[in-house]
């Protein structure tokens, strides 16, 4: 089975590339489902991120406030550092059973969906990595009309990951998203038969 990461800047459609995947039959391995799944009521996590950041994390029914965890853990390095220790390990652990689950099941390729995919140096375990290219300035845009986010706030994401330059001297393949959405869907299957011809 090949593993293909799939990773983008935020706001580059990398989640539209990711159903374009499904849709042809490939597994897809979501990173940030995993990562909302592991903090779930009733999942140890969420009690020892209580534990760690106070109880007030949680709203009346018992899920996780993520603003109020966000804006704790993401204060200073050591706390990061903290939630990271806590959900890290579990969000491995599960991406690895998808991966071995995918592999039981007979896939020929799996889909490694994970926007900091480079950012973690996870780029060097896959056999293809693909990457979702959009200009900042087009991200930003998409950021605040699609999604609803402030200038300022897209911008400091952006900011806060990789450079696209550093995501796509890690890319095998390159799917550029500056056009439509018949362009992209063109594009992907373009890139996803260029890999299965490869494999």
């Amino acid at each position: 089975m090949k593993l293909i990461g799939l990773t983008g800047g935020i706001g580059s459609g990398k989640s539209t590339v990711a159903t374009l995947c499904r849709e042809r039959g490939w597994r897809v391995v979501d990173a940030d489902g995993i990562a909302r799944d592991v903090v779930k009521p009733g999942r140890p996590a969420l009690a020892e991120l209580a534990a760690a950041f106070g109880e007030d994390i949680l709203l009346a029914d018992g899920s996780l406030n993520r603003k109020e965890l966000a804006k704790r853990a993401f204060a200073d390095k050591e706390h990061t550092e903290l939630l990271n220790s806590i959900t890290h390990p579990r969000i491995q652990a599960e991406t690895q059973r998808q991966f071995a689950e995918a592999r039981e099941e007979g896939y020929d390729f799996a889909v490694y969906d994970m926007p900091l995919l480079v950012d973690n140096g996870l780029d060097k375990d896959m056999d293809f990595v693909i990457v979702v290219d959009v200009a900042v300035e087009e991200r930003v845009r998409r950021l605040v009309a699609l999604r609803g986010l402030e200038e300022d706030d897209a911008r400091r994401r952006i900011a806060a990951q990789v450079t696209d330059e550093v995501r796509l001297a890690a890319a095998t393949h390159v799917i550029d998203n500056n056009g439509t959405l018949e362009q992209l869907r063109a594009r992907a299957t373009e890139v996803m038969n260029r890999i299965e011809a490869e494999s």
